[in-house]
């Protein structure tokens, strides 16, 4: 799937699309017991693809109650690990057989790049769900040194019944990070896609089960959050929610969870991340390019974007340059033109939201230095805004698109002060040649994720989450978020004699 096609192959495939429109529920399409839908577009045209049902509370108790029934009669909970994950490689197959089907969905979808969906998006998407598959059967539980006259089992099992509630940015890959390790574990899973980017989810949903993942293990509401997604919060026979998105959704699952049945809750939220670029560098060039690559791939809407460029003010002028020359890789346009590399935004609401931090920049009379121009009310051009202070909202606040603030610092503990001064705490960069001060900023930025002259967020072996307010209860990704959908049980055996 490394040759990308033409733009209008592309086209040719969207064109031919059977596009999913009901929920999926039980091992079949699902109508919702309302009957309600809504469209969903192409925000980079306007175009409505469908209308999808619209699932609401009722939908929710019917699919947790299948979910629930199919967990504890033990169809997918109680197979070995090696018949999961023979099934489980399955499935990897079916979603390598559909990859450009599915990337071209995700683009029309979403407005996002066809050659991030075909080169990134996609492929990861698959590397995940065989990763996890490998993994379950080489798990390995323990036992406690008690003496000889007990024997001590500590055990994982699957935590139940587990919303799974994703975000509008990253539809497949969050998918991916969710589903691979739950269903992994054993779990049964209640999907809710963003209600902007449903369509991917459904088709995967249809994939697992033709792989032969049993009815009602893996099951797909369509929906609106206060519809679908507080439901699945606030139900008493939902063991857990994983949920990635906006800080102050993530807050909302807390409560339900602490008026509930107090299920495990385990957030991914959002990111304000650094780089910090020291003036011993060597390399500016290859500086830029990763700057460049973190603050502009998927035009932004990344939780892990590097948003702040913390420069030592000596090199500022010369970074700047090399950024620029960079940037001219980044092209802007039709998603499905694979030349382009900044496809639209989400949405005309989000582009609006974008918007207003241009026009913030401007009201405080920040320097654009490259970009800053918008294009049919839903494109907006990679942006670098230079001068921006600490207080500003442009270098405290999530703006969630291709826009890079630039502020300067003198000396290294200025450096790590600024790279701090963030209710988040997901990710950071450090651009240095020194080893002392890649380590010191390594250990004192108070992020999950810190990569050291490089952008990136590791692969399927490392954890992926945050500190403070952008994360909380665990971790996306590695093993540890395989822990996170099992229950540690201790198993006390008396050996005694008489």
């Amino acid at each position: 799937m490394s040759d990308l096609l033409t733009t209008e192959q592309y086209q040719a495939i969207a064109d031919k699309l059977v596009l999913p429109t009901q929920a999926f529920v039980d091992g079949a399409p699902y109508a919702s017991r309302s009957g309600d839908t809504f469209a969903t577009t192409n925000p980079a045209t306007d175009q409505v693809l469908t209308h999808i049902v619209a699932c609401d509370a009722s939908d929710v108790d019917h699919t947790v109650a299948a979910a629930k029934a199919a967990f504890e009669d033990g169809r997918w909970s109680k197979l070995s690990p090696g018949a999961r994950k023979k099934v489980l490689l399955r499935f990897a197959d079916l979603l390598e057989q559909n990859a450009r089907e599915l990337a071209v969905m995700e683009s029309l979808d979403s407005g996002k790049p066809i050659r991030e969906c075909e080169l990134v998006d996609v492929p990861e998407t698959i590397h995940m769900v065989r990763w996890h598959a490998e993994l379950i059967d080489k798990i390995y539980d323990n036992t406690a040194p008690v003496g000889h006259d007990a024997l001590t089992l500590v055990v994982r099992e699957a935590i139940g019944v587990v919303g799974l509630v994703l975000p509008w940015n990253f539809p497949l890959l969050m998918l991916a990070w969710k589903i691979a390790p739950s269903l992994a574990a054993g779990c049964s899973i209640v999907v809710k896609p963003a209600k902007e980017t449903t369509l991917t989810a459904l088709r995967v949903a249809e994939l697992a089960f033709e792989a032969g993942i049993p009815a009602g293990v893996f099951n797909v509401l369509p929906g609106g959050g206060k519809e679908v997604g507080e439901p699945l919060g606030r139900h008493m026979d939902v063991s857990m929610v994983s949920f990635t998105g906006s800080t102050a959704t993530g807050r909302l699952f807390l409560h339900y969870a602490a008026e509930s049945n107090l299920k495990r809750i385990v957030l991914e939220c959002g990111g304000k991340n650094p780089a910090v670029v020291m003036s011993d560098v060597e390399d500016l060039d290859a500086v830029a390019g990763h700057v460049v690559n973190g603050a502009f791939w998927n035009m932004g809407e990344n939780c892990s974007a590097s948003s702040r460029l913390i420069v030592n003010e000596d090199i500022k002028d010369d970074l700047l340059a090399r950024i620029g020359v960079q940037m001219r890789e980044w092209k802007m346009g039709n998603p499905l033109d694979p030349q382009n590399r900044i496809g639209s935004m989400i949405s005309k609401s989000h582009f609006a939201k974008v918007q207003s931090y241009l026009e913030q920049a401007a009201s405080e009379k920040l320097k654009v230095r490259f970009g800053g121009n918008t294009d049919q009310g839903i494109f907006v051009e990679p942006t670098v805004l230079d001068g921006v202070s600490r207080d500003s909202r442009l270098f405290q606040e999530e703006i969630f698109g291709p826009v890079l603030s630039v502020t300067t610092f003198k000396t290294l503990d200025e450096a790590i002060t600024l790279a701090n001064d963030s209710v988040y705490g997901l990710a950071a960069s450090v651009y240095t040649d020194n080893l002392r001060n890649a380590i010191k900023l390594a250990r004192e930025i108070r992020a999950g994720i810190v990569t050291v002259n490089c952008f990136g967020e590791g692969d399927a072996s490392t954890p992926f989450g945050g500190y403070k307010e952008s994360g909380f209860g665990g971790r996306d990704k590695s093993i540890w978020a395989h822990d996170q959908y099992t229950e540690i049980k201790t198993i006390w055996i008396d050996v005694s004699q008489g």
